[in-house]
């Protein structure tokens, strides 16, 4: 691709219109002879310490913020974002060529990007999905390691999508990934907003930081589906400008509202009320906060111009998704449910959804994730200890922090509460001592690696480690 035909209305040059082989911000990427290298300032990392390095390797361009004093420069006032608008025009602007839905929310995106996926296949399209747990391109499913990709993986996925026929492309969409701007350019033809609780402070400091980054996405979209529960949910209905439509059970003015809901350990119920009629819908997760995932999808497909009555009937074939209230098969009589929970937040709603139906005692089973916001963790600790019966305090990902450091933090929640519970370091050992020590009709819930087959250990050290598989091998052993 032409330089100029690269950085139109991204940047100007003198230089000579030369052609671009390649296209990257990563050193530790080979970059092809005569490439344009972007150097983005992170953390802990600069990649303007690399610029004179990557020249004398062969690129023809440096693109940087600040001037560096070199011959085959560019200077833009904000590398990271240019670096999403170059990606965007090095693939032909494949965003453009698809219907974009965009989920973002602390919890709920996972099972709600998965089931409007299903819902659009089921209408008959072609759907890519981006999210945490995988991508998809139709059937196809590519591994992922980020909720959001970094630019220049995202708009190569966009490609592909829409090369092998997409018609939509429903993702996840996080804070970071918005605040860093890499979807920078993108127009969502629906933007649905779950809910904000704790999470990601390690990131964004406080609330209002995290708060302010979601919004960027209400920039971004054609029409807005938010969730009025919330007070953050009706702080941005009232502050963001563009079309919007609003879900809830206890908003009375929602634009789609549930009412006479029913739980119980199958799923749930309720009346759906928009537009003036009433649609009864079924769904097949348990929880109240399934109440919320589900008529926020009902909104957002009426919000792409689907029929609600049509979307209703689909939706009740809706088998699940994988690590979300996921029954891991015992063959025993205890239950094991698998679930994603890691902030206070989703282990209250699991267990609540959970302890409302059982029969049993509820075993919750969770840790806490190291290098990451270390103020949730008594947090988590006491939500288990408030709607479980017995808690088994262990690790989840301690990435390069003392495992039992962060256990130690867990029980400040914990300790002073009368819930019992004991501890035990290794996850492993934690998963058999829960299901060694099961009592008939007792319900074990995994929390905090949901979908995850892996442990993040030190040094970034990544171990496979798939709950349901560490499950078989203790019912093997009774």
């Amino acid at each position: 691709m032409k330089l100029y035909q690269l950085i139109e209305n991204i940047a100007t040059t003198t230089l000579a219109d030369i052609e671009i082989t390649d296209l990257s911000s990563d050193t530790r990427k080979p970059l092809k002879e005569g490439g344009m290298f972007v150097c983005i300032k992170g953390n802990t990392f600069d990649g303007h310490d690399h610029a004179q390095k990557m020249l004398e390797n062969g690129a023809a361009v440096v693109v940087v913020e600040r001037d560096m004093g070199l011959k085959n420069q560019i200077i833009v006032k904000d590398s990271r974002r240019a670096f999403t608008k170059l990606c965007a025009a090095w693939f032909g602007h494949p965003e453009k060529e698809i219907k974009l839905v965009g989920v973002t929310g602390t919890n709920g995106k996972t099972t709600s990007t998965t089931v409007l996926k299903y819902l659009l296949t089921q209408m008959g399209y072609k759907v890519g999905l981006i999210g945490t747990c995988q991508n998809e391109i139709g059937e196809e499913i590519i591994p992922t390691e980020r909720t959001t990709p970094e630019a220049y993986d995202l708009f190569e996925l966009f490609r592909n999508m829409s090369d092998k026929g997409c018609d939509y492309c429903v993702m996840e969409v996080s804070s970071q990934g918005l605040e860093q701007g890499r979807v920078d350019g993108c127009m969502f033809e629906a933007a649905v907003f779950t809910n904000l609780t704790q999470d990601h402070l390690d990131v964004h400091g406080t609330m209002e930081n995290y708060y302010e980054a979601k919004k960027i996405i209400f920039s971004l979209c054609k029409k807005a589906v938010i969730n009025t529960d919330t007070d953050y949910g009706r702080r941005y209905f009232d502050e963001i400008s563009c079309d919007k439509i609003s879900f809830g059970e206890k908003s009375e003015n929602a634009d789609f509202k549930a009412s006479d809901i029913t739980l119980s350990a199958n799923g749930v119920g309720y009346n759906c009320k928009s537009n003036g009629e009433t649609v009864n819908v079924s769904f097949m997760m348990p929880g109240d906060f399934n109440v919320s995932n589900s008529l926020g999808v009902i909104a957002t497909m009426n919000a792409l111009g689907f029929d609600t009555k049509e979307t209703v009937k689909l939706l009740s074939g809706f088998g699940g998704v994988r690590g979300r209230a996921e029954v891991v098969e015992t063959g025993r009589d205890f239950t094991v449910i698998c679930d994603y929970a890691h902030t206070p937040d989703a282990i209250e709603n699991i267990l609540g959804a959970i302890k409302a139906s059982a029969n049993g005692r509820v075993v919750c089973l969770f840790g806490c994730g190291g290098n990451r916001d270390a103020r949730k963790r008594p947090l988590m600790a006491k939500a288990a200890a408030d709607f479980a019966d017995f808690v088994v305090v262990t690790s989840d990902n301690p990435r390069n922090e003392d495992p039992q450091a962060i256990i130690d933090d867990v029980l400040v929640g914990i300790k002073d509460t009368k819930t019992p519970y004991v501890t035990i370091v290794d996850r492993r050992e934690a998963i058999h001592w829960a299901v060694k020590n099961a009592k008939p009709n007792d319900i074990i819930v995994l929390c905090g690696k949901g979908h995850e087959d892996y442990q993040i250990l030190a040094g970034g050290v990544k171990i496979h480690f798939d709950e349901r598989e560490v499950v078989k091998e203790a019912l093997a052993e009774l």
